[in-house]
C-alpha cells in the first residue's frame, strides 16, 4: 500500500476525532479515502456515474455509522465494507427494477491494471478480461492487487477468511490469464 495515502494510525486518529465531533477530521478522512473508495466502487459498478452516486452514499452511511467504528481497528477495511454494502444494496434495488428489461452493454471498470497482469496484454484487453472475471474473484483481485489491501483486510471487507481472499484473488488472476491466452504463465 505504498502508493495509498494515509497510514492506518493516522486514519484511526482522524476517525476518533470525527467520532468526537471534529468535522475537519471528516473532511480529511474524505480527502484520503474518497479516491480509493471511488476506484473500488467503479470496479464493482462498472459505471462511473453510478460509482460517484455510490461514493456519496458510502460517505453518508459512514457518517451514520461512525459510532460503530471501534478504535484501534483499521479504518480502511471498515470503510470498504460500508462501500461494498452500499454497492450490494444498490445492485439488489436495480436488479428488482430491471428484471424484465434488457440490459445495455456495461461500461468497463476504470481501474489501473495490476502488475501481475500488465504484461498479458494492452490496457483495454486487460480491462475487458477483468470485466469477464466473476464478481467475487474480481472484487478480491481489485481490493488486493489494485487497491493494495492485505489479504486479511480483503477478508474483513468481504466477510471471508484471509485464505479464501487469497484463493479468490488468485483465481481471478488465473481466469484473466486464460482469457488473455496465457494459460502457461506461472501462477501468482
Amino acid at each position: 500500500m505504498d502508493d495509498v495515502p494515509g497510514d492506518e494510525s493516522a486514519l484511526t486518529e482522524l476517525m476518533e476525532r470525527y467520532q468526537g465531533g471534529d468535522t475537519r477530521a471528516f473532511e480529511e478522512l474524505y480527502a484520503i479515502l474518497a479516491p480509493q473508495l471511488g476506484r473500488y466502487l467503479r470496479s464493482l459498478a462498472r459505471d462511473a456515474a453510478l460509482a460517484d452516486d455510490l461514493l456519496q452514499e458510502t460517505f453518508l452511511q459512514l457518517h451514520r455509522a461512525r459510532q460503530s467504528y471501534t478504535p484501534p481497528r483499521p479504518v480502511r477495511p471498515w470503510a470498504y465494507a460500508i462501500a461494498r454494502h452500499v454497492f450490494l444494496m444498490s445492485r439488489r434495488s436495480r436488479t428488482r427494477r430491471a428484471r424484465h428489461e434488457t440490459t445495455a452493454v456495461v461500461d468497463l471498470p476504470d481501474a489501473p491494471v495490476p502488475p501481475e497482469v500488465a504484461s498479458l496484454g494492452d490496457r483495454d484487453q486487460v480491462r475487458r478480461a477483468l470485466a469477464q472475471v466473476s464478481d467475487d474473484h474480481r472484487e478480491a483481485l481489485v481490493l488486493h492487487h489494485i487497491l493494495g489491501l492485505s489479504f486479511r483486510e480483503v477478508g474483513r471487507v468481504l466477510g471471508i477468511t484471509e485464505g479464501a481472499a487469497k484463493v479468490r484473488a488468485h483465481r481471478g488472476i488465473v481466469t484473466m490469464r486464460r482469457i488473455l491466452g496465457h494459460e502457461g504463465a506461472s501462477g501468482s
